[in-house]
């Protein structure tokens, strides 16, 4: 940690403030107030938000050069706000230190999902320390490092690569661009499991069932069984890797598709030794 005062060091907060009083401020406000002040203290940081700018001049400016010249930036990716992801942008551009928040259960943006962002509930205490801890993890790993990656600095460092006159960087540059690519699928697989009704949504679970039964329970196509089934592996593998706080919730769906899976099964045998057992009725003489 560095010498410096705490009042020098700034961590400048990128996040949607909103109008006073709406909920977006209520948010923010607790946010700020209860997760990102007190971890950017803790290793060092005064953690100010655009409206509490205290130099007169232009905003807009004044914003733009905490942005390029404070040695820590959060940001607030909730809500998906424009002037958020704007700002953003131009810190990914500097490769200086950064660290990306979200309210938990929204989805992280396609462009940014390979780069780990934290989610918080701030109401829930458990995620609230959760989120500092981490918050306090990456500031601490990123802000002694000089340059830091972004989706930027990456795709100018693969552009650079790939036209250079050497063959080695140039087969670099393929090996780089597929380990961005594998980070961004590995990002959607987090989420899926973080989230198990993206792995079996509840719609599309009750489109399955629905059909079925349309059918008639002698008809649950042997398919839908099967699909269920796969999804269920699926998930109890992932289980394996989840995060103790995520483990209840993946639990608490694989013992309802189970349940919803054998119902299936089990209305659908009695009709089957019927049709073992009874005989055909004769057919009418033409």
């Amino acid at each position: 940690m560095s010498g410096e005062k705490n009042e020098d060091r700034i961590c400048f907060v990128i996040t949607p403030i909103g109008e006073s009083g709406s909920d977006i401020r209520k948010r923010s406000d607790q946010v700020l107030k209860h997760v990102i002040r007190p971890a950017a203290k803790s290793c060092g940081f005064r953690a100010i938000r655009a409206d509490e700018i205290s130099e007169p001049g232009i905003i807009t400016t004044q914003v733009l050069q905490h942005i390029v010249d404070d040695p820590m930036i959060v940001a607030d990716l909730t809500g998906q706000n424009p002037n958020v992801f704007y700002e953003l942008a131009v810190r990914h551009a500097l490769r200086r230190p950064y660290v990306q928040i979200i309210q938990r259960g929204e989805r992280i943006p396609f462009d940014v999902a390979g780069v780990r962002t934290i989610e918080v509930d701030h109401r829930d205490l458990d995620s609230v320390e959760a989120a500092k801890q981490e918050i306090q993890k990456q500031m601490d790993a990123s802000a002694g490092n000089g340059e830091v990656e972004s989706p930027i600095s990456v795709a100018a460092d693969l552009d650079r690569l790939r036209k250079s006159e050497n063959p080695e960087e140039r087969q670099l540059a393929d090996v780089l661009a597929a380990i961005s690519d594998l980070r961004l699928g590995l990002a959607s697989v987090q989420k899926s499991i973080a989230e198990p009704t993206q792995l079996l949504p509840p719609g599309y679970l009750h489109s399955i069932v629905v059909d079925a039964w349309e059918m008639g329970p002698h008809s649950v196509a042997p398919m839908y069984l099967e699909e269920i089934r796969h999804m269920l592996h699926v998930l109890r593998n992932a289980i394996q890797d989840v995060k103790p706080e995520q483990a209840e919730r993946v639990e608490s769906l694989l013992m309802r598709c189970t349940d919803m899976m054998h119902r299936m099964e089990s209305e659908r045998a009695p009709f089957r030794r019927r049709l073992r057992t009874e005989k055909p009725a004769a057919q009418p003489a033409e």
